[in-house]
């Protein structure tokens, strides 16, 4: 007793949680533009210093949060992503008020609804409760709907509204499967509460009756994979991408797809600690390979800017999603190693955009030529973002890609060979896209760049740093997570 009580004592999880819910009902108060976007960093910033010390905090697993090796990856990755993004946003959101399409109100109501995601996101990460996950992911995509209409425009409307149909429609099937998961345990555990906690599910797990078991997971694997962005569920993602604010569509990429692809790696571990239920790894290959085949093909079809990226974002949850259906030590390790420089290179590269369409004045690749010449640093900074995301080395998506395609030949040989091609697809496209982009003679749009170029340099440098070197505890901690993962 008194031993869980010091571990509750120096818990920062409640911590984390607490954070972004006070902050997000001062900023629904505070009517200076400047005094919020201010609070909304140092916000950030909070959780993320407290998030880290999740590091040394004592493992938990109570009642409502748990706190384990799996999660801290997740909401570690999550407060910096979301800390370096509100960065960004301080001075993006500034110019867009100038420009008028913004007013003070939705300018706090977009900082109200930073926290509240941010709050969301961190529940569903951190919640030992399958319930509660549910809970705040839905509550995280309800959020997003309404910042991705923040324009209201007709497209931002439209784009809004096609979020919330699909969205509802994976947030509907996950629940029915979330349901089922409570009544398979319900006979092994009894009523109550326990039937829903992470914890207690995996310690029965192998009492459980396997066939609702494989019916639960299909259904919580096309609820969740919605989320995630993979094909054939993936009708949202490119719309949400383009017709909400920039730092929205980083956060979309670099942490929300991701805390849905962590609810199906929970579920996917309750279904791998029972020997007689389906093995859930050829689902996700299957997704996963699909994603990045479909992928590679539409990206040549892009005409904005934005929803080409939202496309590349679709292809690497689709190699994330086939790394962690291959399993064994070095895919899992490959898929924890893409799933964070894919936030990081990706979040990049929404910041580079959002500094490109402001300058341009568009989204249309049309209207986005020879950045190199008129913004030297801009356009470098895009080139060097876009070529680590293609997989080009030394940046650290090249070593996460290199070590999928050796597991996967050595042990899946003939998906390897879709897994390769769906690859040079998607990097012949996005080459093609960045020649015109970069290089060649100028489109109008001489204005410089207003918002901070420190957000997009941080994220590079440790892209590319980690390409060439990772630290031997990041490695040692990344390799125990990928044996967790089976």
């Amino acid at each position: 007793m008194i031993a869980s009580l010091a571990a509750l004592a120096f818990n920062p999880a409640p911590v984390i949680l607490a954070i972004p819910a006070v902050a997000a009902v001062l900023l629904a108060l505070i009517p200076s533009y400047r005094v919020s976007a201010t609070l909304n960093v140092g916000a950030c910033a909070l959780t993320f210093l407290t998030a880290l010390a999740l590091l040394v905090a004592p493992r938990i697993a109570g009642p409502f949060l748990i706190v384990d090796d799996l999660n801290i990856v997740f909401v570690v990755l999550n407060t910096f992503v979301a800390f370096t993004t509100s960065v960004f946003s301080a001075s993006y959101i500034a110019h867009e008020l100038e420009t008028g399409r913004l007013t003070p109100l939705h300018l706090r109501f977009y900082h109200a609804m930073y926290q509240v995601l941010l709050a969301a996101m961190n529940l569903a990460l951190l919640s030992n409760n399958l319930g509660v996950m549910w809970v705040a992911i839905e509550v995280a995509t309800l959020t997003t709907v309404l910042m991705v209409g923040l324009y209201r425009t007709e497209a931002a409307i439209e784009a809004a509204w096609k979020y919330f149909m699909l969205g509802s429609v994976g947030i509907a099937l996950a629940l029915f499967g979330t349901i089922l998961v409570y009544m398979v345990a319900q006979p092994v555990v009894g009523e109550g509460p326990d039937g829903m906690i992470w914890s207690v599910l995996m310690k029965r797990a192998r009492d459980f009756d396997p066939a609702l078991l494989n019916v639960a997971f299909v259904f919580l694997l096309l609820g969740y994979g919605t989320k995630v962005g993979l094909a054939p569920l993936h009708a949202w993602l490119p719309d949400a991408h383009s017709e909400g604010p920039t730092p929205i569509s980083a956060v979309l990429s670099g942490l929300l797809l991701n805390v849905a692809l962590y609810a199906v790696l929970r579920f996917k571990l309750l279904l791998a600690a029972h020997p007689g239920t389906l093995a859930p790894g050829p689902l996700m290959m299957a997704m996963g390979l699909a994603s990045l085949l479909l992928a590679g093909f539409m990206l040549y079809r892009r005409r904005d800017i934005k929803r080409l990226f939202a496309y590349s974002s679709i292809e690497h949850m689709g190699l994330i999603a086939f790394a962690f259906g291959l399993g064994g030590p070095v895919a899992n390790f490959a898929g924890l190693l893409h799933m964070t420089m894919h936030s990081l290179t990706k979040s990049a590269i929404f910041f580079a955009v959002g500094h490109v369409c402001q300058v341009k004045g568009s989204q249309k690749l049309s209207d986005i030529r020879g950045l190199t010449t008129s913004h030297p640093a801009l356009g470098w900074g895009l080139v060097v973002a876009v070529a680590a995301i293609a997989g080009l080395p030394p940046a650290g998506v090249f070593m996460s890609e290199f070590l999928l395609v050796t597991s996967a030949f050595a042990h899946r040989p003939w998906l390897a060979l879709p897994l390769v091609a769906g690859l040079l697809l998607a990097f012949g496209a996005l080459m093609l896209k960045l020649s015109g982009i970069a290089f060649g003679a100028p489109s109008p749009g001489t204005d410089k760049v207003k918002a901070s170029y420190l957000p997009m340099t941080v994220h590079l440098a440790l892209v590319l740093v980690a390409g060439l070197y990772l630290p031997p505890p990041l490695v040692a901690w990344f390799r125990h997570v990928a044996g967790l993962l089976g």
